[in-house]
């Protein structure tokens, strides 16, 4: 089984897989990425795979993320969806990674001058293209600072659309997955947000939400009551949260 030269994937722990994608965006970002042996890559790993993390990001041709983590072949499951929507679909794939490939940590990444978010700003509703657009249309309710020129033509909207539509999909994730969100609470995997911006190359982690990153900072301690305590409103700060809980 592939090894990644920087960890032992059965050892992992969440925080590491974390710090590998710091580091990995970081040469990226720098434009010095480290050498990758694809030959050698493919043929340890055309057996199994064992990724150290998922990603559920958008499917913008723009967005890839072995290329953006400066990752290998084997080393990130890769769930692209327009608008890093968390569908039944993409949830259970996460699922599928993390509990059957052991992956570590699972990040749901948006993005800049996104085409998805863009389209829910405008209300677009053509073809199938609406499904998407009812998944990211909480995030443009949950917009409340801005109250004119409310469409694409606004980039500052977007932006702000685009931040909490990651905290959107979070929120389903953890709703939706119970088998997630238990592995949460033992330790097992990780959870985070953030947003990757197009011209700068960087992923920025301080884009989750406040009371998400309180969470993930706490989340080996998370409960499922917990977690549906915060989706339903009874917690909407961190100083609700339990004592235990709290940062």
């Amino acid at each position: 089984m592939y090894r990644h030269p920087l960890i032992d994937r059965d050892k992992c722990t969440p925080r590491q897989a974390l710090d590998i994608l710091i580091e990995g965006n970081e040469r990226f970002k720098n434009n010095v990425q480290r050498e990758h042996d694809m030959l050698s890559v493919r043929d340890v790993i055309k057996e199994k795979q064992h990724p150290f993390a998922s990603v559920l990001g958008c499917s913008d041709s723009r967005t890839t993320v072995e290329l953006i983590f400066d990752q290998n072949l084997g080393d990130i499951f890769s769930v692209r969806l327009a608008g890093n929507i968390a569908s039944i679909k993409a949830i259970g794939s996460l699922e599928f990674s993390c509990k059957y490939l052991g992956s570590k940590l699972v990040v749901v990444m948006g993005h800049s001058n996104c085409g998805a978010i863009k389209a829910a700003c405008d209300h677009y509703k053509g073809g199938n293209i609406g499904e998407i657009i009812e998944l990211i249309d909480p995030a443009v309710s949950l917009e409340k600072t801005i109250t004119e020129h409310r469409n694409s033509t606004n980039d500052l909207f977007v932006g702000k659309v685009c931040f909490h539509n990651v905290e959107i999909q979070m929120e389903r994730i953890l709703k939706r997955s119970s088998l997630l969100t238990e592995m949460i609470d033992r330790k097992e995997i990780g959870l985070i947000g953030a947003v990757y911006n197009l011209a700068s190359g960087e992923v920025d982690r301080s884009s989750a939400p406040r009371i998400h990153r309180s969470i993930i900072r706490s989340c080996s301690k998370l409960t499922y009551d917990v977690v549906q305590q915060i989706l339903d409103g009874q917690i909407q700060t961190v100083e609700q949260l339990p004592d235990s809980m709290r940062p």
